[in-house]
């Protein structure tokens, strides 16, 4: 089985910063694309930033300039770095990984979610 697991998340003000982590474990081979989606109440769920696992990055035009994506690969861990928080980037923040397990199973697993509020 596999398992992802954000962390980081909280309260901050606009202006503030805050940085996200998601581990993956268990039967992991080899990990594709890892991805931070974010759910605001009332809206659908949206791709804040992706990473291939040759490091290339991809950010919604939102959070470009403020935002950065990042793994660990030997961790299995990817990370956001969140700058210059603003009131609209309140929502909850989720992993998403293309997981090759051992047993050749290759699937889209995805964490529970981490809430990120930014109060004016």
């Amino acid at each position: 089985q596999v398992q992802l697991v954000e962390s980081g998340g909280g309260l901050v003000q606009a202006g503030g910063s805050l940085t996200l982590s998601c581990a993956a474990s268990g039967n992991i081979f080899s990990i594709n694309d890892m991805d931070w989606y974010r759910q605001a109440p009332g809206k659908q769920r949206e791709l804040v930033a992706d990473i291939t696992s040759a490091g290339h990055t991809n950010y919604a035009d939102s959070v470009k300039g403020r935002f950065t994506i990042s793994r660990d690969t030997t961790k299995n861990t990817v990370y956001l770095q969140m700058n210059n928080l603003k009131p609209e980037d309140t929502a909850v923040y989720y992993c998403n990984a293309d997981i090759l397990q051992f047993n050749m199973r290759y699937a889209s697993y995805w964490g529970p979610g981490t809430q990120v509020t930014v109060s004016s």
